[in-house]
């Protein structure tokens, strides 16, 4: 006899829950010896009243599916959004490629950000060093310097909040919600960054996967360079 079934025959060990629990772990066949217990044994249930333990394991198993079966909805919803940004980034790339100079790459930036992900506004902003000889709606003019120090410095991306003076540079007004701020560079020199603007608060979270940004971003930094003569 091991030592646990001694703790139960012995008057002197109170039984409690986790004895039981042991017990049955080391004893798999017990309801095999004991196999009108698995009918008989009822159990409370706040919704059916009792029920046998049978009926109990059904039910978990039951439960059990609905949460796979919802686990799987969600995978695949994100599944189909990923694909739809794959495309979306796809198709975008093509178009980028084929602009002309930087006021068509930003008009392109822009309606994609604004209408195509339905986001709320986005800018551009260019380095003080940089030659910029063409104006445009989504060239942010103010100087954005310690934004760029106080959030690029050491990322390339920043996700969430921005003070309201920062909103007043990038955007030249207040923002609501959430914010990414996107370095751009070429040849390891600082060109300036992105700037998009989503309602949502959420939209835009420090955890989100940066993989299709990284690829914009090294796009967008290439044209840039090559219209402007960076």
């Amino acid at each position: 006899m091991n030592d646990l079934q001694q703790a139960i025959n012995s008057d002197e060990i109170p039984l409690t829950d986790e004895l039981v629990v042991s017990y049955l772990q080391d004893n798999p066949e017990f309801f095999n010896r004991n196999n009108s217990l698995m009918t008989g044994l009822r159990l409370n249930d706040e919704q059916r009243g009792t029920v046998s333990l049978v009926e109990r394991q059904q039910q978990q198993l039951r439960q059990k599916v609905h949460g796979l079966e919802d686990e799987i909805t969600q995978l695949m919803s994100v599944a189909n959004h990923n694909e739809q940004l794959f495309v979306l980034y796809s198709d975008l790339y093509l178009r980028l490629l084929d602009c002309k100079s930087a006021e068509e790459l930003l008009d392109c930036l822009h309606q994609t950000t604004t209408e195509l992900l339905s986001l709320s506004a986005f800018k551009l902003w260019l380095s003080p060093s940089d030659k910029v000889d063409f104006t445009h709606p989504s060239l942010s003019t103010n100087d954005c310097t310690g934004v760029m120090q106080n959030r690029l410095t050491n990322d390339d991306y920043y996700f969430g909040r921005l003070q309201e003076s920062e909103q007043n540079l990038i955007f030249s007004q207040p923002c609501s919600g959430s914010v990414v701020l996107i370095k751009l560079s070429h040849d390891e020199q600082v060109i300036g960054f992105l700037a998009i603007n989503s309602e949502d608060a959420q939209h835009f979270d420090p955890r989100m996967d940066t993989l299709l940004l990284s690829q914009f971003k090294r796009l967008v930094a290439k044209l840039l360079h090559q219209h402007l003569a960076i």
